[in-house]
């Protein structure tokens, strides 16, 4: 897999940018605020249909614009694919091959992972970051999983609005079969893929960081029972707190250095260290399963990382089964200046360094 092609307009600071990459690395360099993170959001929303740093569309689009459209060459399983999106105020229209698709499709032919500023929220951030990023994994290489996730989704929604609404228990528990049966399937899925992906992220970790961490899943229910079993356990907390208590959509990593929680233990630096070598483990986890080739953005490699950590940061990023797209402030910020293809990029335009 490989981006060929983008383009980008209307987007953040970026007016207009068309870009043909290199299918191996491609380094932006620039002063601050020039558009390089802009950049890369902008190929992560194509990827994902959402921004790694913004939580609604509205600001991304670029100010005096009605919206902004990005678009993208991509060969997948050796066949060619055009994708794109249109977002304005209150709309989004994906096209895939000049056919309506939607947020999985364009995950499935453009499998992207970020390493940006904010990359230690997988370690510092709440259970929902963990869970976005395990499922992003599980997606990839589990095909059944997003139909098990999606029935899921649904039954939980319903099962919550009868919550809010105050109905009855009967029509609450209507919800229990559906919800035990996909929540169980969900958890399957997570539990398999963890079990080949964890060892791979155990030997990066001891290979390459100063420090020991140990990463253990839980489900979101006790592991004593079913989950059936658990939602009728859990009947009081779910009617005090209005929301279904036990469930997948509880589940998180523990990430643990010596036996206390990460975020307690390590430095910010450490904690980006740490983060990205879940991002870095998962990448190749997901493309030994099958992907070949991934899209891997990293952003400001350097930032809040002292040298020994720079260096081991590089060493772990050396031929990555990716598509990388890098930003610095420097060419000489970065190891890989003689290689790949070089960019510029100021006031929101990209030009080639010849």
């Amino acid at each position: 897999m490989s981006l060929q092609h983008f383009r980008a307009s209307g987007f953040r600071c970026l007016s207009e940018v068309d870009l043909a990459p290199d299918p191996t690395l491609n380094l932006f360099t620039g002063p601050n605020a020039s558009g390089k993170t802009s950049l890369l959001e902008g190929i992560f929303y194509l990827g994902r249909g959402r921004s790694f740093r913004a939580s609604g569309n509205r600001e991304l689009i670029q100010a005096g614009q009605k919206g902004f459209t990005l678009f993208g060459d991509v060969t997948f399983a050796e066949e060619s694919h055009r994708t794109g999106v249109e977002v304005g105020i209150g709309r989004r229209q994906v096209r895939v091959d000049a056919e309506n698709g939607n947020g999985a499709d364009l995950a499935r032919l453009l499998p992207v992972q970020a390493i940006d500023p904010e990359v230690h929220e997988l370690i510092q951030g709440g259970p929902e970051y963990r869970r976005r990023f395990l499922d992003w994994g599980v997606f990839h290489v589990k095909q059944a999983f997003l139909e098990s996730w999606r029935r899921y989704q649904k039954a939980l929604r319903q099962r919550n609005a009868a919550l809010r609404q105050g109905d009855n228990e009967q029509a609450v528990r209507a919800w229990d079969t559906e919800l035990a049966e996909h929540g169980e399937a969900v958890d399957q899925y997570r539990s398999e893929y963890l079990e080949d992906y964890l060892p791979l992220f155990s030997s990066i970790i001891h290979e390459k960081l100063p420090f020991e961490a140990i990463c253990t899943y839980k489900r979101g229910w006790s592991p004593k029972t079913g989950l059936a079993e658990a939602l009728q356990d859990s009947w009081d907390r779910d009617r005090t707190f209005g929301s279904t208590q036990a469930g997948p959509h509880r589940a998180d990593l523990l990430l643990e250095v010596h036996d206390r929680r990460a975020r307690h233990r390590v430095s910010r630096g450490q904690q980006k260290m740490l983060a990205a070598s879940l991002v870095i483990s998962q990448t190749r986890h997901v493309a030994a399963k099958g992907n070949d080739r991934l899209v891997l953005l990293v952003d400001d490699p350097a930032a809040e990382l002292d040298r020994d950590n720079r260096e081991r940061l590089f060493e772990m990023l050396h031929e990555m089964p990716a598509q990388m797209f890098v930003t610095a402030l420097e060419p000489e910020d970065l190891p890989w200046s003689a290689q790949g293809e070089m960019f510029h990029v100021e006031h929101g335009k990209v030009s080639p360094l010849l």
